[in-house]
């Protein structure tokens, strides 16, 4: 396989988080290539990021609606989006531990919107930020969200941190929570808005949780329904001979014999993640995706 295929097929059977990490990192090199092109085109005006961004502006949000999802996926800088999807993948790695996906990607989504209407309302009734337009870009609302929950959720689960060595999770959570209060006041105050609100709903989504109350559970079913309209349909093709069927039950049986392969790996990957599969199961997994 090449390198674009195995990409694809990691992205297909991969789990909710290597796919909002793809998404992320794709849409960011998407958005780069567009600002080279234009910018060896000699255009003057770039107004990419504009239009996907979050704007502080509750009129201007009004022309350009989707940004309250469209922002929490979009990056420009490297850095900015490196550290973003350095800590999704580790705390969301450590959610999977405990959670369903769907959980996960709801959280991630919830906490995005949440950043940024209290992103939003900052922008629009305090005092130090009215009449000084801005725009939002980054999924690290969306990412605190994760941090917070689990962090709630398991707050002495431990990590090991370069230089520092091992930490439990909830004291990254509460200095996390302090510097983005501490930079309200700096040049990022937006931004740190945006960490508050993701955050709240992190704590407020897990603290329900834990009571055996699953306030995101509408929602979840919302993104059920709308994945189901993608997923494709198999047919079942039956030939009639006169009044008997034709059924090759030798067929019949190394179809079964593969599912039952199949199903191992997808068991796998469940377990132990994508990369864990060796070389011949991926090309299987390859090989049956193209029959589909």
């Amino acid at each position: 396989m090449g390198i674009l295929e195995e990409i694809k097929l990691s992205f297909k059977n991969g789990s909710y988080l290597t796919r909002l990490i793809y998404l992320n990192i794709g849409v960011w090199v998407i958005i780069r290539l567009i600002y080279v092109i234009l910018f060896l085109s000699g255009a003057q005006d770039t107004p990419v990021l504009s239009w996907l961004s979050l704007p502080s502006s509750f009129d201007v949000f009004l022309t350009r609606p989707w940004t309250i999802i469209t922002y929490m996926f979009l990056h420009f800088q490297f850095f900015h989006i490196l550290f973003n999807i350095l800590w999704l993948y580790w705390f969301g790695r450590i959610f999977l531990e405990y959670h369903d996906q769907r959980k996960l990607l709801s959280l991630y989504l919830i906490g995005g919107v949440a950043g940024g209407l209290v992103y939003m309302l900052a922008y629009n009734f305090l005092p130090p930020f009215q009449g000084k337009p801005s725009e939002l870009l980054g999924a690290s609302a969306a990412v605190i969200a994760i941090v917070i929950a689990i962090s709630v959720y398991v707050p002495n689960h431990v990590i090991h941190l370069m230089f520092i060595g091992p930490v439990k999770i909830k004291w990254i959570a509460v200095v996390s929570i302090i510097m983005y209060i501490i930079g309200l006041g700096g040049n990022n105050a937006g931004g740190d808005f945006a960490h508050l609100g993701g955050a709240l709903w992190g704590w407020l989504y897990m603290s329900q949780l834990v009571k055996g109350r699953n306030v995101s559970r509408g929602f979840e079913r919302v993104l059920d329904k709308f994945f189901t309209w993608f997923k494709p349909r198999k047919k079942l093709r039956v030939e009639h001979r006169g009044e008997a069927v034709n059924i090759d039950y030798e067929y019949n049986n190394k179809k079964k014999e593969q599912q039952e392969y199949i199903n191992q790996i997808l068991e796998k990957i469940g377990k132990s993640g994508y990369d864990s599969l060796t070389k011949e199961e991926k090309e299987t997994l390859f090989r049956m995706g193209n029959k589909k």
